[in-house]
C-alpha cells in the first residue's frame, strides 16, 4: 500500500515475496503457544511438534530428509556456517567462489580466514568450468582440500548454472560443494539427498515465508560443521532458542508451494513480459538472454536510461522493481554480477530487474507497462530535443 492508500505493484519477488495466507496464519497460531521448545513440559512438547512439522514440510519442498535441516536465521547465516564452518570443520586450504555468486558467499569466503579463488565467468554469466577444472585438479596435484560455493540460479539476471556438471566435477573428490539454492527453492528440484552437493542454503522469505528464518540442508558427514555451539539445539548444530512461529511460517509456505504453486503462470508472464518489452524498445539489452534462466526474473537495460531514473519514476506510479541484488543497505551501484560478465559501466547502470512470483498477475505486467511507457516517452523527447 503506498502512502496515498493506493496499491503498489510489486515486481521485486527476488528480493522477497510477499507473505502467503497460509504462511500468515501458521505464523499467528505458533504466537499464541507459550512455552520453549526446548522444555519438555506439555507447552514445550506443543512448540516442539510445530518446529518438527515444519521441518518435514522444508525437507519435503528441498528433496531432503528431515534431519537433514537445519534452522538458521537466513540463508545468509547459512552459507556463512556453511562456508566458515566449514573451512575450519574439514581443514580447508582454499575456498573457490563464482565472480557473480551473491555477496553473502564472497563475503563469507573472504570471512573463512584461508586463500580465495573467484572464478570468472563468460559474457552470459555461467562459470567457467574449465577454470574449475583445473583448480581442482591443481588441489589434487598439491594435496590441497577445496570448498567450493556457487550459486546456483543467480539473484539478478536469473541465470542458471549448471549445478550437475560442477557436482560431476566436485562429488568424486574429497572437497567439499556448498550451494547457494535460494532463488531455485520452490522454482526447481533440488534432490538434495541424492544429490553430490554437500551442504546447500535456502530461504524462507523468497517464496512466500517470513523473513528471519532459513535453512542450511546438511549431509551426515558434514554434521560436523558448526557455528553457534549454544544449548544443543537443532541437534547441536545451531544454537539458540528457536523462533517456532517463523519455523511454523517457513514449513506452511513450503508445504504451499509444494502442493498449489508451480511457478508456471509466473515464468508465463515473464516471458509475456519480455516480448512486450522487446516490442517497446528494440534497442533493449535483456541479460543473460543467450543461457538458461529460471523463468520468472529478467534483468534488462534500455541504453541511456539510467537505473536510478527509471526507478524513481516507477516508483511514484506505484511500481516496485530493482535494479539488482536487496543486500546492500538500499544502494544503487554497479552492479558486481554484471560487472563480471563483461558489461560496459554505462550500460549496467541501465539496469532494471522485474522479478515474479506467486502473487504476480497480468494486470502487474499492464500496470508496469502503463508506467514504463511514459519513461521511455520522457527519454525519446530529450534524445530528440538534443
Amino acid at each position: 500500500m503506498r502512502v496515498d492508500g493506493s496499491m503498489t505493484v510489486y515486481l521485486d519477488h527476488n528480493a522477497s515475496a510477499p507473505l502467503l495466507p497460509q504462511a500468515r496464519d501458521a505464523i499467528l497460531h505458533a504466537l499464541d503457544l507459550v512455552g520453549n521448545p526446548s522444555s519438555v513440559h506439555g507447552q514445550g512438547r506443543a512448540l516442539r511438534a510445530v518446529i518438527d512439522g515444519a521441518r518435514e514440510q522444508v525437507a519435503a519442498l528441498a528433496g531432503a530428509e528431515a534431519r537433514q535441516v537445519v534452522f538458521t536465521g537466513s540463508a545468509t547465516e547459512a552459507i556463512t556456517q556453511a562456508i566458515v564452518g566449514g573451512v575450519k570443520a574439514f581443514g580447508i586450504d582454499r575456498v573457490l567462489v563464482c565472480a557473480t555468486d551473491h555477496a553473502a558467499t564472497l563475503k563469507a569466503a573472504d570471512a573463512s580466514g584461508v586463500p580465495v579463488q573467484v572464478i570468472g565467468v563468460d559474457a552470459q554469466g555461467t562459470i567457467d568450468l574449465d577454470v574449475l577444472r583445473q583448480q581442482i585438479d591443481r588441489a589434487g596435484e598439491a594435496g590441497e582440500k577445496l570448498l567450493v560455493a556457487v550459486s546456483w540460479v543467480n539473484n539478478e539476471t536469473g541465470l542458471v548454472q549448471p549445478r550437475a556438471r560442477i557436482e560431476a566435477m566436485v562429488g568424486p573428490t574429497p572437497h567439499i560443494l556448498v550451494i547457494d539454492a535460494v532463488q531455485a527453492f520452490g522454482k526447481r528440484s533440488l534432490d538434495f539427498a541424492a544429490s553430490a552437493t554437500d551442504m546447500m542454503a535456502v530461504s524462507a522469505h523468497k517464496i512466500g515465508g517470513p523473513a528471519g528464518i532459513g535453512a542450511l540442508l546438511v549431509k551426515g558427514h558434514a554434521d560436523v560443521v558448526r557455528l553457534v555451539p549454544g544449548g544443543g539445539q537443532e541437534q547441536g548444530r545451531r544454537g539458540g532458542t528457536e523462533s517456532a512461529a517463523l519455523i511454523a511460517g517457513f514449513g506452511a509456505a513450503c508445504a504451499e508451494i509444494g502442493r498449489a504453486l508451480d511457478f508456471k503462470g509466473a515464468c508465463a508472464l515473464a516471458s509475456d513480459f519480455e516480448t512486450r518489452l522487446r516490442a517497446l524498445a528494440p534497442d533493449v539489452v535483456v541479460f543473460s538472454q543467450g543461457a538458461e534462466r529460471i523463468g520468472t526474473v529478467v534483468n534488462f537495460a534500455v541504453p541511456g536510461i539510467r537505473n536510478t531514473v527509471a526507478m524513481m519514476s516507477l516508483d511514484l506510479a506505484g511500481i516496485a522493481v530493482s535494479s539488482g541484488s536487496a543486500c546492500s543497505s538500499g544502494k544503487v551501484g554497479r552492479s558486481h554480477v554484471l560487472a563480471a560478465m563483461g558489461v560496459a559501466p554505462d550500460l549496467s547502470e541501465c539496469g532494471l530487474r522485474v522479478s515474479l512470483g506467486w502473487s504476480s498477475t497480468a494486470r502487474d505486467i499492464d500496470a508496469f507497462f502503463e508506467a514504463y511507457e511514459t519513461v521511455l516517452s520522457r527519454h525519446r523527447r530529450k534524445g530528440a530535443a538534443a
